[in-house]
């Protein structure tokens, strides 16, 4: 028996699932010809990196940009939107960017260089 327990959004999940002996040795054989993922060719760290040139050259380049305009573009640099939040928070904080007010959202200045 395996029980799994928890939430989808808002909605909570109890679930029971009944295996027998066949049941958990086909699963078993599935995982096990489940590839493994291998290494990444490129470090983490120098992807890392490069991701936030390119989001530094992003604003340098337009000059200003609102912080919804911002987000969005980060957003599809860097493939998802937790990782374009990051490179904003990043940016907020980087000296080479003025964050001023800009109405409903701040507006991002490029003055490094």
């Amino acid at each position: 028996m395996l029980r799994i327990r928890g939430t989808i959004g808002d909605l909570p999940v109890d679930l029971t699932l009944e295996l027998d002996d066949g049941d958990w040795a086909r699963l078993g054989a599935q995982l096990q010809a489940v590839p493994t993922p291998s290494a990444p060719t490129v470090a983490p760290v120098k992807q890392s990196e490069d991701l936030w040139q390119n989001a530094q050259d992003l604003l340098r380049k337009a000059g200003q940009l609102n912080g919804l305009e911002l987000l969005d573009q980060l957003e599809g640099l860097a493939g998802d939107a937790g990782a374009g939040k990051r490179l904003l928070v990043r940016l907020r904080h980087s000296a080479k960017v003025k964050v001023s007010s800009g109405g409903d959202t701040p507006l991002y200045s490029w003055i490094g260089d």
